[in-house]
């Protein structure tokens, strides 16, 4: 029976050549979109690694004052510390959590060389966001004394660098193969983008004091706190650094930005792909029932020598499968050099699970494209088919 219906389809291959194009077409366009759905999903799933509730973020901007920089930022960090609003305070590179900067660094130990997310960050960060360590300890200011700067790297990062090691104490180089940093702890995950970012290596560097380039602090207010602090912490920075500019961002609203970065093109491509899967099954469902239309002495033949409504559902329904079968066997060649090729390097799990979706989800919207025509043809009367014929 199988055989027999890929025989039949296969002589009719320039009638239905259209139709296949349509599934094949569909299949790539699903299976695009089940890839950005499966990675973004198994990317949000995974912990964030730190805590963003009630955080705010402060940027201060020097402008054209050049006096003193350093001493104002110790000395706003110090009043802002002094409210009883605020829990704890952090100093840090303008690359905060949920922030649209990005640092990068190229990081060397021995013959591995890895491309890091590069954070400056004192010894408070780890307390104001709560990010667990898994191995060592977050560095202090006590620890720049040595000949090595103190960082912290995460797990990713400990991985591509030591493979099976221990990253502890470990002396790292920078680009020029000059020995800067000192392991001092390690942490799981920080995604510093939100849920949907991709969990990469990452090294924090412990932020000088007398530092003037790096002047955002990062805050944890108590549960409550609302604008009427924001003002009044505005109002005392302006006091303390005239002709400076403050921008507070609360992280929560910074985080649903950050959403809406990877779920706006999402969405966008999940609404063009439904208009074409909608055209396509519409277009199946017509051609199904034009198809029976013809083919109704067929049908009545079939039925008086002994068919039952089973069978004949069953063949229709064959066929449609066989249809699809041949346009999934032309889109598999394309979509399978995906993960052979590692292409825009993603894990080729995710496209083997987008494979999987796209696959299911065309035989499903074929199975019930042809399910009604399919029933409606094992019901026709013999002797009226023939009749008409």
């Amino acid at each position: 029976m199988i055989r027999h219906l890929f025989k039949l389809i296969w002589n009719k291959k320039k009638t239905h050549s259209l139709l296949i194009i349509e599934i094949w077409a569909s299949f790539l366009v699903l299976f695009g979109l089940a890839t950005l759905i499966t990675y973004n999903v198994r990317n949000y799933i995974e912990p964030l690694g730190f805590e963003y509730e009630n955080v705010w973020a402060i940027n201060l901007g020097n402008n054209q004052d050049t006096v003193a920089i350093s001493e104002k930022v110790q000395t706003i960090f110090q009043r802002v510390k002094g409210f009883q609003e605020v829990e704890s305070i952090s100093r840090m590179s303008g690359v905060y959590p949920f922030s649209q900067s990005n640092n990068g660094r190229t990081v060397k130990y021995k013959n591995s060389d890895v491309q890091m997310s590069f954070v400056a960050a004192d010894e408070n960060l780890s307390k104001t966001i709560n990010i667990p360590l898994i191995a060592g300890k977050w560095y202090r200011n006590a620890d720049s004394v040595g000949k090595y700067i103190p960082v912290v790297i995460n797990r990713k990062a400990e991985t591509a660098l030591f493979e099976n090691q221990s990253a502890i104490g470990k002396v790292l180089k920078d680009y020029d193969g000059k020995a800067v940093w000192v392991v001092a702890g390690v942490i799981d995950y920080y995604k510093d983008k939100a849920e949907f970012m991709l969990n990469k290596p990452v090294m924090f560097e412990l932020l000088k004091a007398d530092q003037i380039y790096d002047k955002s602090l990062v805050i944890r207010v108590k549960p409550g706190t609302d604008a009427v602090f924001e003002a009044k912490l505005v109002k005392a920075i302006a006091g303390i650094a005239k002709g400076w500019s403050t921008e507070i961002v609360y992280l929560t609203d910074a985080r649903q930005k950050q959403h809406n970065m990877t779920l706006i093109p999402v969405l966008i491509f999940l609404i063009i792909c439904s208009f074409l899967l909608i055209n396509v099954a519409l277009g199946l469902f017509g051609i199904l029932n034009l198809s029976i239309a013809r083919r109704r002495g067929e049908i009545g033949l079939r039925r008086a020598m002994g068919a039952t409504e089973g069978s004949i559902t069953a063949q229709f329904l064959g066929e449609v499968w066989v249809l699809a079968t041949f346009s999934l066997v032309l889109g598999l060649l394309f979509a399978i050099q995906f993960p052979l090729m590692n292409v825009f390097d993603i894990a080729g799990g995710v496209y083997i699970t987008a494979i999987l979706i796209a696959v299911v989800i065309i035989f499903l919207i074929v199975t019930l494209c042809a399910w009604y025509p399919s029933r409606q043809a094992s019901r026709i009367h013999p002797a009226i088919a023939l009749h008409e014929d």
